[in-house]
């Protein structure tokens, strides 16, 4: 079954020029880079995508590493796109995530740990349609 997910390459990432790295990871699994974009975001689109997360403790750093600098958002779409581009990442913590992942080959953080991606078929359409509205 073909999907879509949205995928964020945060800061870090742009930081430490992994953006081909990664993207390359994604598109040898077979990926199709449907949108893409290289931009900033403020505080108020970072409360808009980690709406649930506002509240919690943990939150404000994670924020102020989100609005840091620049990122690249973009759509991929494959079968089983969500799970597929999970599975790819591996876990959220870097320190933990299994090598061959993006986050376990590259990462040693739990909070700068390289991508975002949806997590279910209704966060994704969520999250599309606030980062790409053309899209939704």
């Amino acid at each position: 079954m073909s999907q879509r997910t949205l995928v964020l390459l945060k800061p870090d990432t742009v930081r430490r020029g992994l953006v081909g790295e990664v993207l390359r990871r994604y598109e040898a699994k077979g990926l199709t880079i449907v949108a893409m974009e290289h931009r900033a975001i403020d505080a108020e689109q970072a409360d808009a995508h980690y709406a649930e997360h506002v509240e919690q403790p943990w939150y404000p750093p994670l924020r102020a590493f989100a609005t840091s600098g620049p990122l690249v958002s973009l759509v991929l779409e494959g079968d089983e796109a969500i799970a597929v581009v999970r599975a790819l990442n591996g876990a959220t913590d870097g320190r933990a995530a299994a090598p061959g992942t993006i986050r376990g080959d590259l990462s040693l953080s739990n909070r700068e740990n390289l991508v975002h991606a949806s997590d279910s078929e209704e966060s994704a359409a969520r999250e599309i349609a606030l980062w790409f509205p053309s899209l939704a």
